[in-house]
């Protein structure tokens, strides 16, 4: 897969002004560090596929991941080549295999503010059950302790999700989103890209765990997933269906386990 990327360093954060009001009626004034929204549009072989609302780090990652977790693409050996534009406004997938969007996609609104457009599958790809992951306990734990040291956007802004990659009990990758999906998509992106045994990686997401966020996972082929968050009743029944190891509120002196993989 070649990367053509010609974009120069995005800042993550930008600057704003804010009225602090407090409770005896006094008003103060002071300079705010904020999380930066940045706007790309996706085009898988010349047609656009997405836009998406994100924060500009690892977007090479996002879209990898966005792309197989919604399907379009099995993995990193479907792409020929990646072009990103010098503001990254803009990037360009070129797979080594075509594929007729228009006979099988439609275009459906796929956030909950409306703010991003995905075309979606007409007929979705089946889920396939996972492979049982031989994990440990330490690195349920490793991964607890390294949420719990912070995040450089987090610490700085308080306004982002993270996600965080490890194999076999070693953290390899952060990242970080003002979107839960977009975090764990960069992740998934990462261990394709490095072509990582799936079965030695667990993903640890900030943010709370619906189904779609299970969806992703299993569509995917990850066989753990993690967060420091709850999940819902039927992100635990899809875990239990496709054999996903669920683990929630995972914090550095305790876990809970929703489903263990048969």
């Amino acid at each position: 897969m070649e990367i053509n990327n010609q974009s120069a360093f995005l800042e993550s954060t930008s600057i704003a002004n804010r009225t602090i009001v407090n409770a005896d009626k006094t008003t103060s004034i002071a300079e705010d560090i904020i999380v930066r929204e940045h706007t790309m549009e996706i085009l898988v072989n010349e047609k656009l596929v997405a836009r998406i609302v994100c924060t500009p780090s690892n977007l090479v990652e996002l879209v990898i991941g966005r792309l197989v977790t919604e399907g379009l693409i099995n993995g990193t050996d479907d792409v020929e080549s990646i072009y990103v534009c010098q503001s990254a406004c803009v990037i360009k997938v070129f797979l080594n295999k075509e594929i007729c969007l228009e006979e099988f996609l439609e275009t459906e609104p796929t956030c909950c503010t409306g703010n991003q457009v995905l075309l979606r599958k007409k007929d979705v790809k089946p889920l396939k059950s996972l492979e049982k992951s031989n994990w440990k306990q330490e690195w349920i734990f490793g991964l607890a302790n390294a949420f719990a040291g912070g995040s450089k956007i987090h610490k700085t802004t308080q306004g982002t999700h993270g996600c965080y990659l490890s194999v076999r009990g070693e953290v390899v990758f952060a990242s970080e989103d003002i979107g839960r999906h977009n975090a764990l998509d960069k992740a998934i992106g990462y261990a394709l890209m490095q072509k990582y045994p799936l079965c030695d990686c667990i993903l640890f997401t900030t943010g709370r765990v619906p189904t779609d966020m299970v969806k992703k996972v299993v569509t995917a082929g990850f066989p753990v997933l993690v967060t420091k968050a709850v999940p819902t009743d039927e992100a635990v029944f899809m875990a239990k269906e496709y054999n996903l190891t669920l683990i929630c509120r995972a914090w550095p002196d305790r876990y809970e386990i929703f489903h263990k993989a048969e």
